[in-house]
């Protein structure tokens, strides 16, 4: 991807200005994950300042996949309710709702997953690494921390219709878009038989 078009992607993803972009891009040698990040830190992110903002209009999405196998019930919200009636917004929670009936998060973000799985996950790889020196036992542990929340937790999740982009990519360029923040609430995936 050409200079041009990250810094372009950026600012859509951000909201960023393009000299905070820049900065971020020189400092991350043009990843765009951590130039996100980079920004986030520094407070130019204003996907980061909406965030702080009170979401308590939205809608509740339902989707039942061809066959009626497989159903999801999401609960996204937005800031005001002029926003939640809005195409752009249903359209998100359309395509987020598909997402989830095929990627099967389990929670919606890395803050939900409970203390105790994440250390019977740590114990499960601890094993598997057996005999390795500390510090490469903790980076290997990071690394299949990371692999478990991109599974597991939603946000992380490459979205299935474009996986070079996460979940949370996505719900931050509709927030620049639509400019309001939006969140999901909570989610319900129903698998006939289960």
């Amino acid at each position: 991807m050409s200079n041009n078009n990250l810094i372009k992607e950026l600012r859509e993803i951000t909201g960023a200005g393009i000299m905070e972009i820049k900065e971020a891009l020189t400092e991350s040698q043009n990843d765009k994950t951590k130039a996100i990040e980079i920004l986030r830190k520094k407070g130019a992110m204003k996907v980061g300042k909406k965030a702080d903002r009170v979401a308590k209009e939205g809608l509740v999405e339902a989707y039942i996949h061809p066959g009626s196998r497989v159903g999801v019930l999401l609960e996204l919200n937005c800031e005001t309710d002029f926003v939640a009636r809005t195409e752009d917004f249903k359209d998100l929670a359309k395509e987020l709702a598909l997402h989830i009936a095929a990627a099967n998060p389990l929670y919606v973000n890395i803050e939900q997953v409970p203390a105790e799985v994440v250390e019977k996950e740590k114990e499960i790889y601890k094993e598997q690494i057996k005999g390795k020196p500390d510090d490469v036992v903790n980076k290997i542990l990071e690394g299949k921390l990371a692999k478990y929340y991109e599974e597991a937790c939603l946000l992380e999740q490459p979205f299935v219709k474009n996986p070079d982009i996460k979940v949370k990519d996505l719900i931050a360029q509709a927030v620049a878009k639509i400019g309001e923040n939006i969140q999901i609430r909570r989610l319900a995936r129903f698998v006939l038989g289960n």
